[in-house]
Order: structure tokens, then C-alpha cells, then sequence
């Protein structure tokens, strides 16, 4: 599943990830930090920690500072640069997340609502090459 976190609160947020049985949330946020109430590291697991959904950061899938309003934008290459940084330094780690999904109902989770305008839609990309049957819920 695909989820952000724009315009909810962590309550909605939670629901609305506890309505759809996931019992694991990844975080692919570069820096697990909000200034939004309740989406940073300690808070968001806390609070889904209160509804037995567990939380992951993993860093190593987070989009470059520099690349995020690019990618935003629907520019191609800021597209092509995350898919590279997927391929070239992370792909260990985004196989981990994609077979984690295999076996278990997991959310990835970022800030934008928009799945398409996110960093998580390339990761998607990859797991979809790998499992082709592998269903994308959008939240």
C-alpha cells in the first residue's frame, strides 16, 4: 500500500491504516521528522504502536532533499535519479521492503497524498518489475 501523510491528522492517519489491517508501516522519509503533530519517528510509532501496527524508518529509500521538488514537479530526470539511487546504492534494502510485502500487509508511507507525485510510486515500479502480479493500493 501507498500512503501519505498530507492533509490528515495522526488519528485519521492511523484509522485509516488500522481500516486496512496493515500491520506495517515503512517509513521512506530521508529524516523521519515532521513539523506536522504526531508524524515524527518517536510520535508516529508510538501512536501506531497503540493500534499493534509496527513502524519502520528506512532512510536508505528516501529521496534526495534536491530531487523532491523535481520529483513533485513530474520532471523525468528527477524520476531517472531516484530510480538510479534505487538501483545503484539502495537496492538491497528496496528488495528487503518489496519481499517484506510478500508476506505481510505493509504500507509505505511518505508525506505526499499524491502516490504518483511521491518517491514511494518508483518503488512501487520496482517491486511491480519483480512481481508483476503485485496489487498497489493507494491510500
Amino acid at each position: 500500500m501507498s500512503v501519505g501523510y498530507e492533509g490528515r491528522s495522526i488519528h485519521e492517519f492511523v484509522d485509516v491504516l488500522a481500516s486496512r489491517n496493515v500491520d506495517l508501516l515503512v517509513d521512506v522519509r530521508l529524516n523521519a521528522i515532521s513539523r506536522k503533530k504526531g508524524f515524527s519517528k518517536t510520535a508516529l510509532a508510538n501512536a501506531l504502536n497503540e493500534q499493534g501496527i509496527e513502524y519502520r524508518h528506512e532512510r536508505e529509500l528516501g529521496n534526495p532533499k534536491d530531487n523532491r521538488e523535481p520529483f513533485r514537479q513530474g520532471l523525468p530526470e528527477a524520476r531517472v535519479r531516484y530510480n538510479e539511487h534505487l538501483s545503484n546504492g539502495v537496492a538491497a534494502t528496496c528488495q528487503k521492503v518489496i519481499e517484506l510485502a510478500r508476506e505481510r500487509r505493509v504500507a509505505l508511507m511518505c508525506y505526499e497524498l499524491a502516490h504518483e507525485e511521491c518517491h514511494r510510486s518508483s518503488i512501487f515500479d520496482q517491486a511491480q518489475k519483480m512481481f508483476p502480479k503485485m496489487e498497489i493500493m493507494k491510500l
